[in-house]
């Protein structure tokens, strides 16, 4: 079974409060997603440790409810 935009917006917003997050669905199936997700949260920290901070707001769903996300993450501009 997919996952829903709305689910991951979701689980992205309360690993993230702060977050502007951007989702696109690339294929039309809740499978695969684009997302571009903008935090302080991110600040100080590396591209693979904000991508891993992504992945544990997914609570393991990630390769199984969700097939694909390319992720683009950043800190706000001041």
């Amino acid at each position: 079974m997919a996952m829903s935009s709305n689910q991951i917006q979701t689980f992205l917003c309360q690993a993230f409060p702060d977050a502007l997050v951007e989702l696109k669905d690339l294929a039309g199936d809740n499978d695969h997603f684009a997302a571009t997700i903008t935090t302080k949260a991110f600040l100080g920290k590396t591209r693979i440790q904000q991508h891993q901070m992504v992945y544990e707001a997914l609570q393991g769903h990630m390769g199984t409810k969700l097939h694909a996300l390319s992720l683009k993450t950043q800190v706000p501009m001041e």
